[in-house]
């Protein structure tokens, strides 16, 4: 059973939450601020972290680079869990940090099918990694190999939330100048990560 820790400064979506992920056979487990969920951390390992962006007084993206500067805890996959629209500098500066961003509220189906994809991605890349590593590929490349696998998918997912987000294939609906150079600047960023990752992929197989 896998064991979720759930962190909202809001006891009554927390406790929807742990409902939502006992109903789907998880083992949830609450803390209703940021610093409490650093707290919990010191004790427990859980398999998923579930975060909040707008709390107070330390708000989900702080947390979150408390959660990613600690050695012992930076491997634990977070999901980010909000009401408010992902911009485009949240996604580039956090991108490389989160598996996921969900937004509230969300069904059963939608958070369960956004955490077991999650957990089967990472299977699956420690699964190539294992076997490069058996087959004498560089540490190096290993390395990069994992952490652009991931980074590639979850870019990808929060670019396809910004075009919903701002109507990018409207042509009536104007952008503005920002935030249309920081979405097609995200776009190349992907690009340009497909293609070394496609790189490290071919080399693998040589």
């Amino acid at each position: 059973m896998y064991n979720i820790l759930v962190v909202d400064d809001s006891p009554m979506i927390v406790d929807v939450f742990v409902a939502m992920l006992e109903r789907g056979g998880y083992a949830p487990i609450a803390a209703y601020s940021g610093p409490e969920c650093l707290e919990k951390l010191k004790e427990i390992t859980p398999h998923l972290i579930l975060l909040d962006i707008m709390m107070e007084p330390m708000d989900g993206w702080e947390t979150l680079e408390n959660i990613k500067a600690n050695p012992e805890t930076k491997e634990i996959p977070v999901m980010m869990l909000t009401a408010k629209q992902l911009t485009p500098e949240e996604a580039q500066e956090y991108g490389a940090y989160i598996e996921d961003y969900v937004m509230k509220p969300t069904t059963h189906r939608q958070l369960y099918d956004a955490i077991e994809y999650i957990l089967k991605r990472r299977e699956s890349i420690s699964k190539d990694v294992d076997g490069a590593k058996e087959a004498g590929v560089e540490e190096q490349i290993v390395e990069e190999y994992e952490r652009l696998s991931k980074s590639v998918d979850v870019l990808k997912r929060l670019f396809k939330i910004l075009e919903s987000t701002y109507n990018l294939n409207d042509e009536d609906v104007k952008v503005g100048e920002n935030i249309s150079q920081a979405i097609k600047s995200m776009e190349m960023s992907i690009k340009l990560q497909e293609e070394r990752l496609a790189q490290i992929k071919k080399s693998f197989n040589q």
